[in-house]
């Protein structure tokens, strides 16, 4: 499905129709913008930004642009250098606010920035408000739109990111499955066959080529390798209302008598905690947010992992560590059907890590495409896409 070259509108009036310092160097390739607004976004983008930089014959000139929602360098600076990401390029410095002001705002900036620096596509990846912003604002230039982790559904309507993935799906040109059910699901959907393509996940292509860097790290003080288990909380449905957290931290407690729990706190979860009066629960080694690499070298020796995290049920699959989801549903149920993960209401935390410590949690099943070659399945699909167009293009809008 090749796509035309995108209209240059840099001519327009609009808000921000010209920004200082977003013209880019010099350079015979169009650029392509992979656009990262908070930290989980980071490890999905780095398998395709480094599989750009291995490719031997360039077509376009790939371009980071922060959004800014994740802006601290706990959320999200101090991934990079792990990541081998660079600063990036373009930053729009938009954070704070509520989920309407944040993609609003958003929006307005990618639209300003891309009406004076035009990309020939623009890759967004995950579920996140800017995500979202970045794909409505490309879209409504004429530009296309790649969606990085597309067709995952957990049926929840209430949960933000599930309104936010299916909004960026219905409007991305390419969309990038984690696995075949899951590109199946949107062919069901009705997206066209060239739109879609099973390229793996991105996430696990990062993890395997981060893995030994991350296993040279030492572990906090304290933790022995298979002495503990590793806890991650901040789905607000988890955290934001006090009675649910709680109960969530009572299970908790009861849950490290059986095995002592390392949890690196997420901000939004300590802030809840201050603001309900609730006590760290007994057993727990307190961790600040940690780096990719730290993390990754923590969830990689513990026992278990229990977690409303998407992106860590997909890295505990990866690495085969038994992994209790904190949720009652899951948009990754190819990790339940894998046997990498179990679906676990928070009051039975204790009983299910019980389970674990009696061994009853055979090995899972490797899933299909979850390899190391998830970066160059997408750089093929966008030469496929892109090559075309590049050719087609003006001389003059190719090397502007």
């Amino acid at each position: 499905m090749p796509l035309m070259p995108a209209p240059n509108l840099a001519g327009q009036e609009g808000p921000g129709a010209s920004l200082p310092g977003t013209q880019p160097p010099a350079t015979p390739w169009p650029e392509l913008h992979l656009v990262a607004a908070a930290r989980p976004n980071l490890p999905k983008l780095a398998a395709l930004w480094h599989a750009l930089a291995r490719d031997a014959g360039p077509f376009c000139r790939p371009v980071l642009l922060h959004t800014g929602q994740h802006h601290d360098a706990a959320m999200f600076h101090a991934h990079l250098a792990d990541l081998g990401l660079p600063v990036p390029e373009i930053a729009l410095d938009i954070s704070g606010g509520g989920h309407a002001e944040l993609t609003g705002r958003t929006m307005m900036a990618c639209e300003a920035l891309w009406r004076s620096r035009r990309p020939a596509l623009v890759v967004v990846a995950g579920d996140v408000d800017g995500t979202l912003a970045a794909a409505l604002a490309a879209r409504k230039l004429g530009l296309p739109v790649a969606h990085l982790e597309a067709g995952l559904r957990c049926g929840d309507r209430d949960m933000p990111e599930e309104i936010n993935r299916r909004a960026v799906d219905a409007i991305s040109d390419l969309l990038w499955a984690p696995d075949h059910a899951t590109a199946a699901r949107l062919l069901a959907e009705g997206h066209a066959a060239a739109s879609v393509r099973a390229v793996g996940n991105s996430m696990i292509d990062t993890l395997l080529a981060r893995l030994p860097a991350a296993r040279a790290r030492a572990l906090p003080s304290g933790l022995q390798a298979g002495g503990y288990g590793v806890l991650t909380l901040h789905r607000p449905a988890n955290v934001d209302h006090p009675a649910a957290l709680a109960g969530l931290l009572a299970a908790v407690e009861r849950a490290a008598r059986l095995l002592p729990l390392a949890w690196p706190l997420h901000p939004r979860t300590a802030r809840r905690m201050d603001e309900f009066g609730l006590a760290m629960p007994a057993g727990i080694t307190r961790l600040p947010p940690l780096g990719y690499l730290d993390f990754l070298s923590l969830l990689s020796r513990a026992r278990l992992v229990a977690t409303d995290s998407g992106g860590v049920q997909e890295e505990a699959a990866g690495l085969d560590v038994p992994c209790l989801t904190l949720r009652p549903s899951t948009e990754r149920p190819v990790t339940l059907e894998s046997g990498a993960n179990r679906l676990v209401a928070p009051a039975a935390l204790p009983d299910a890590m019980a389970e674990v410590l009696a061994g009853h949690w055979p090995a899972s099943r490797p899933i299909p495409l979850w390899d190391d070659a998830v970066g160059a399945r997408m750089v093929a699909h966008l030469r496929e896409v892109l090559a075309p167009a590049v050719a087609l293009a003006p001389a003059a809008q190719v090397a502007a």
